[in-house]
């Protein structure tokens, strides 16, 4: 009996020991102890590109009416002979974009032509009904009036500057009188005209500007003694420009806008 009741102690004995030497059992954390966890980032939105804004766009006059002063070396009446004409160059255009325009233009010159006493056609030659008494050419007093009509182009991209041209058809007429000692001899002659050119405006304001062109003035006069002929002439115009600009109305959402 002693026995089995030492080896019974022995046992609880080591149990007790066994039981000491255990870790003791961490106790569960409270709320306010437990670490505070991180939220989990968010992806973040790529951002679409944006369309880059279009600039505003220039404007342009609906409207231009241009008067100026006009000199032209022109040879209406033979070929090869040149005389320096005065006058003067209107028009009125429309533009139906900011680039394209339509013009009808008018204009007049007038002076002295010299024609040469040995071939004076279109006038006669003496003794046919005219003689004049100056050698080698005689004085023509001159007149020369164009009606035209066509398109006007133009690059409104700079601030100051507008470079422009412009292709013009139209009617034409010619009227020389020459006198010589108890004679007078009057020549009219009409025909078909053509101007090729171009130019720049220089912006005054938004109303006015200055404008300096040059343009390849070709007529084809024909006479009632003289077979038609083509005359290459050149002229050179300077003058004002009168614009009518189109005023954008303004809206509700541009009153009520707030200015930055």
């Amino acid at each position: 009996m002693r026995k089995y009741l030492g080896v019974l102690a022995g046992v609880v004995g080591l149990c007790v020991v066994s039981w000491a030497q255990a870790p003791a059992p961490t106790p569960a954390p409270t709320p306010a102890q437990a670490p505070a966890q991180i939220p989990a980032a968010e992806p973040a939105d790529i951002p679409a590109p944006t369309a880059k804004a279009a600039p505003p766009a220039r404007p342009y006059p609906r409207f231009e009416l241009f008067l100026g002063g006009s000199y032209a070396e022109a040879g209406l009446f033979n070929a090869g002979h040149w005389a320096g004409l005065p006058g003067w160059d209107a028009s009125l255009g429309a533009n139906a974009t900011s680039w394209l325009g339509f013009i009808v233009e008018g204009g007049q010159y007038f002076g002295t032509s010299k024609i040469p006493t040995v071939v004076p056609k279109p006038f006669p030659t003496c003794p046919e009904g005219f003689c004049p008494d100056t050698y080698p050419t005689f004085n023509v007093t001159t007149r020369e009036y164009n009606f035209l009509f066509g398109a006007q182009f133009a690059r409104r991209k700079y601030e100051r500057w507008t470079p422009i041209g412009e292709l013009l058809y139209g009617h034409q007429g010619t009227r020389g009188v020459a006198t010589a000692p108890g004679q007078t001899n009057v020549q009219v002659g009409t025909g078909r005209a053509l101007v090729a050119g171009g130019g720049a405006d220089f912006k005054i304001n938004q109303r006015f500007s200055l404008r300096f062109k040059a343009d390849y003035l070709q007529t084809n006069s024909q006479f009632p003694t003289f077979a038609k002929q083509k005359q290459d002439n050149f002229r050179f115009s300077m003058g004002i420009v009168i614009h009518r600009v189109h005023k954008k109305k303004r809206t509700l959402e541009d009153e009520t806008q707030v200015e930055p």
